[in-house]
């Protein structure tokens, strides 16, 4: 295959992946951002096994409810399946429910996931795609060979890509295998007492054993289990809560490495990086394709006023 039907794929499966990917990857890059605010939010020793159980015989008084969420930006704690209406948000600083706002710090993380992962169309397939998409236009410029590095926005583009590489593929690569639901993990033992599921306020006082709930960031069933996401040492981990105690899961390493919940604020910020980097490329190279078809516009205009 030769270098100039290389670059013809390459330029055409980024033109045709271009609206999605721009989609994907600017979404993405608000994300990068969502660790480094969530930690920087959580106040150790701020939350107490007493306040949440007080919440939930408050809100939950018939124990119907099976998952909340803890939102260290806005300080408030989601009740979710309580009677009536459903669910509850709480603000933890007043015991009271949250006033409604129109949009929040965490609502608008929210739907940066969604446009990530569903580009707010349910159009998985697609965010998919495009994915994959990258990926071949990496592969494509690999096998263009070593690039002659210049100041010029050519050069610019070509020497973002091979001096970053390694985090250009690690962040495509992740989230393929996110999507395609690979993680490396074992599966979960199964356990003597999966066939009785352990009441929510139970599970808060499991998790409160080893765990700061300050640090909380879920509990919801998996399975017929309830299982806790908590952040601990700069990392986003997953336990299993059954009435013998707080068990870890085994780490999911696409998942941490892709949403950069693991290794502290280094991660979050290679993956802010890596964000830049990938919008950089798409700009560069969009705008390098864009001028290449001015300047031949103005060629043909040129000799059409010649002739």
């Amino acid at each position: 295959m030769t270098k100039a039907l290389l670059i013809r794929l390459h330029r055409w499966v980024a033109l045709t992946f271009a609206l999605p990917l721009l989609a994907v990857i600017a979404s993405g890059l608000i994300l990068s951002f969502e660790p480094i605010v969530v930690q920087s939010a959580i106040r150790p020793g701020s939350l107490s096994m007493q306040t949440v159980e007080g919440l939930l015989q408050r809100y939950d008084p018939q124990g119907t409810a099976r998952s909340l969420f803890l939102r260290p930006i806005e300080n408030t704690l989601t009740i979710n399946g309580v009677q009536p209406g459903g669910s509850v948000a709480i603000d933890l600083a007043t015991g009271e429910p949250a006033a409604r706002t129109s949009r929040s710090l965490s609502d608008f993380f929210g739907t940066a996931r969604q446009i990530h992962e569903h580009l707010l169309l349910r159009a998985g397939w697609l965010v998919t795609a495009s994915t994959m998409a990258m990926l071949a236009l990496i592969a494509l410029g690999i096998f263009m060979g070593w690039p002659r590095l210049r100041n010029t926005l050519s050069g610019w583009h070509k020497g973002i890509a091979w001096f970053l590489l390694p985090l250009v593929i690690l962040s495509p690569l992740t989230g393929l295998l996110l999507a395609f639901g690979i993680s490396f993990a074992p599966a979960p033992a199964s356990s003597g007492t999966a066939g009785q599921p352990l009441p929510l306020r139970e599970a808060v006082r499991v998790l409160a054993v080893e765990h700061d709930l300050s640090s909380l960031s879920w509990i919801r069933p998996f399975g017929r289990s309830l299982v806790a996401r908590v952040a601990e040492d700069g990392e986003m981990r997953t336990v299993a809560l059954s009435r013998e105690g707080a068990v870890p899961m085994a780490r999911s390493w696409p998942r941490l490495i892709h949403e950069g919940n693991w290794g502290g604020f280094a991660l979050s910020i290679l993956n802010l990086v890596t964000s830049v980097a990938l919008l950089g490329l798409l700009v560069t190279g969009s705008w390098i394709w864009l001028r290449r078809q001015l300047r031949r516009l103005s060629i043909r205009q040129r000799l059409a006023k010649a002739a």
